[in-house]
């Protein structure tokens, strides 16, 4: 038997966006670019995606910019709020000290943009920020999740600077599966700017981003119910194919562009338009949208919990890393003491069964979870956790599969562990 148990890492490509893109492989073929009959067509398909987009975020046409996927829309809310004019000059600003004083003599209030962000986001995320601190183009704090890897409004409110340009915190953990609070931080920030008790550098507001790859599937994405100005989307997370994703950027938010060449995107994105693609991820989208979510959750919910229930039931010394209940329906990510990670996930793939130690994205990496060592500060635990993350094609008998597996695994790799506690598996 072969068992998928990754879907946060990707989806199958659904058979009706497959039916979908198909055409624009051959028949339509034209660049959505060309003013031709060939060209038209393929734009009408495009604009056709767009819509489909809109109705799903509840946003306009225009405030959607296609992309390559999840880390290139990451990639546009942050450099592109940061690159925004208003922002560079502030940052040039904060580094033209007079000669006539030294430095320890200057004093400003503030010098560059501020970012507010976590210590569990993607590395999409974690990664972008860190280039712009490192080359001078922002300030960054990493807020800290609570034991069960959640993000306080609070500690947000708290973290809000004079230079605060932009907030950006996932909607769901791809690693745990946590939900964060992204509507309460959405609102908090809205009375902030309306009160006018805070004006940030950038002109007017301090603008929010979520990213949301890993929440479309399951949870609200209405962008006006969220509160949110930008918003990351990826399509091979929800049937779609590979190599497509959007950005929700909110009318008047300040963004600049970061790929240069033609005008595409309505000039923000610059490149010939991946029409396949965008065309699977309308489609991907009208399927979730015409399906009810929150049926769709309630049956992975109640494999999920069938999974986890039965492996504490079966296997000794295992915890469930991040909250029991603010998760999402598909995520169940386990501490097995004493053995690694990594041993059981080779060991797993022996078994056909297809599972993971966190996100796709770092797995050629040794270095533990980033995620698990901001939750618990515990090399250990970071080390020797797996993620199992559902789909709707996976069945009872596969959960019963793995676990049957996965026990006799587990007591092999502890049998010969030098960490493992005496009699802890008897």
């Amino acid at each position: 038997m072969k068992v998928y148990l990754d879907y946060a890492a990707t989806t199958p490509v659904r058979k009706e966006v497959k039916q979908a893109m198909m055409p624009f492989f051959k028949s339509e073929f034209g660049n959505p670019s060309s003013i031709h009959r060939w060209g038209q067509v393929v734009r009408q398909a495009v604009d056709e995606a767009r819509e489909k987009v809109t109705q799903f975020l509840n946003c306009h046409p225009g405030e959607i910019i296609f992309t390559s996927g999840g880390t290139e829309a990451d990639n546009l809310a942050l450099r592109g709020i940061s690159n925004f004019p208003a922002c560079q000059r502030l940052a040039l600003a904060g580094r033209q000290f007079p000669i006539s004083k030294p430095i320890s003599d200057f004093r400003q209030p503030f010098s560059i943009p501020h970012i507010i962000t976590t210590q569990i986001e993607h590395h999409a995320v974690l990664k972008t920020c860190q280039h712009l601190a490192e080359t001078g183009q922002a300030e960054v704090t990493y807020l800290k999740p609570d034991k069960e890897g959640i993000i306080r409004t609070t500690d947000v409110q708290k973290a809000i600077k004079k230079n605060t340009v932009l907030v950006s915190i996932m909607y769901i953990n791809n690693e745990i599966g946590t939900i964060q609070p992204i509507r309460e931080i959405g609102k908090m920030i809205e009375r902030m700017n309306e009160s006018g008790s805070r004006k940030s550098v950038s002109g007017k507001r301090i603008y929010f981003h979520t990213d949301a790859v890993q929440a479309a599937e399951y949870f609200p994405m209405d962008v006006d119910f969220l509160h949110v100005d930008l918003l990351t989307i990826s399509g091979h997370k929800i049937g779609a194919p590979k190599g497509v994703g959007a950005l929700y950027v909110r009318k008047n938010t300040p963004i600049k562009k970061i790929i240069f060449g033609g005008e595409q995107e309505i000039n923000r994105r610059a490149g010939t338009e991946n029409v396949a693609g965008i065309v699977a991820l309308g489609k991907a989208i009208e399927v979730l949208s015409n399906e009810k979510c929150e049926m769709r959750a309630k049956k992975i919910i109640a494999l999920r919990d069938y999974f986890t229930q039965k492996v504490f039931k079966e296997i000794p010394d295992v915890s469930l890393n991040g909250s029991r209940n603010l998760r999402s329906p598909n995520n169940a990510n386990f501490y097995f003491k004493y053995i690694e990670g990594e041993s059981i996930l080779l060991s797993l793939d022996l078994a056909g069964i297809a599972a993971s130690s966190g996100s796709a994205c770092t797995s050629l990496s040794l270095e533990p979870s980033h995620v698990l060592r901001a939750l618990y500060d515990d090399p250990e635990r970071a080390h020797g956790s797996v993620r199992f993350t559902l789909g709707e094609e996976t069945t009872k008998e596969e959960i019963n599969y793995t676990i049957k597996n996965l026990k006799t695994i587990v007591k092999r790799l502890r049998d010969i562990s030098p960490l493992t506690k005496k009699g802890s598996n008897d």
